[in-house]
This record gives structure tokens, sequence and C-alpha cells, in this order.
């Protein structure tokens, strides 16, 4: 199906979350990591902004998933990245406070899904991210951007480093620039919109 997105909001307490109608899939991930990117190959527009400045987002974005009818689908949540400060237990303490309750209390929550840099080696705060959505049996995916960036035998071993630190036995590798796994990203989104 083809989807128009359409700006909701910017949310900066638990108050200015819009009302809770359907699925929502929720983005994370460390400062910088291209969730923007991301979700603007998703949309097939410019619908977030892009910025080269690291910890821009300082909101959860949220974009509504319009079918040709104009109807709301799903949303897509866009949250601050992470990684400049240690992840405390409420998650991080650079995120603001109302990122938590999102997390924990969302019922519209579908899928949770955690960006990662291909191009890095496996960072502590990817690892506390993906531990407390096991730790709190939120759906999750984790997905490996900028996969464009990496020749054959640097992506096969960059992914199985990211596995093992990380304990999955699943990543999904993604390019925003190339759209190599974004039909398989949107499969698993409609998937979610679908059983909701």
């Amino acid at each position: 199906m083809r989807y128009t997105t359409q700006f909701l909001l910017s949310a900066t307490s638990d108050e200015h979350f819009p009302a809770a109608t359907v699925p929502e899939i929720a983005f994370l991930g460390r400062s910088n990591v291209g969730k923007s990117s991301l979700l603007n190959a998703l949309a097939g527009e410019k619908a977030a902004k892009v910025s080269s400045t690291p910890g821009r987002t300082r909101a959860i974005n949220f974009f509504a998933m319009l079918d040709p009818q104009q109807r709301p689908r799903m949303i897509f949540a866009d949250l601050p990245g992470y990684g400049y400060a240690k992840i405390s237990k409420s998650i991080s303490a650079t995120w603001p406070s109302f990122i938590e309750p999102y997390l924990a209390e969302r019922g519209t929550l579908g899928l949770c899904i955690c960006l990662v840099d291909s191009n890095i080696a496996p960072q502590p705060s990817d690892k506390q991210l993906i531990d407390y959505f096991r730790e709190t049996g939120r759906e999750f995916l984790v997905v490996a951007t900028k996969i464009d960036r990496l020749s054959g035998n640097n992506r096969t071993k960059n992914l199985a480093a990211l596995k093992k630190a990380h304990g999955l036995t699943e990543i999904l590798a993604i390019s925003a620039k190339t759209s190599v796994g974004i039909k398989e990203l949107w499969s698993r989104i409609e998937a979610v919109e679908k059983n909701n």
C-alpha cells in the first residue's frame, strides 16, 4: 500500500502525545545513526528533517501514515537520539523524562525499531536499549544503517559482530541511500498494522 506522510506534532511531554488510535512504530538509536534519513526513505519524501549535527531531535516527532483515502493507518514516532551520555537505569540521563513513559506505557506502540550504525563497533548504549526492550517485553527489531558504505566482506564481518555483541539472531541491513532493505522493513511494519 502506498502511504502519504503527514506531520502531526512534536511532543515534549506525555500530555502532548496524539490520541492512541492506530498502531505506532517507534524509531530509536544513537544520535546521528540515520533515523531521519530512514524515515524519509520509508516515507518516500522528506518528512523528517535531516541534520548533520547529532542530537537535533529533542522531542518525539509523530508522523501519520495515511492511506489513499487519507485515513491514518499507523503512526511513526521519531525519538531523540542518545549516546552522548551513558544510558542510565531510566534509559538515558540525556533523554527527556517523557521518553520512558512513552516506551513503557504507550498501549498502541506496536514495534520499536532500534537503529545501529553498521560502520562502527557495537556500542554499549545500543545494548542497554536492546536489553531494556527484552526486560519490558516490547516488540523490537534491530536495523543496521548505512550498509551501503561497507564492502561485502566488511559487511558480513560487521553484521556478525553486531549480532554477537547484542545477542541477536537477526539484524536487518538497511541503506536509506540505496534503498537496500527498505522493502523488507516495510513488510515488517505492515505486519504490525495488520496484527492490531
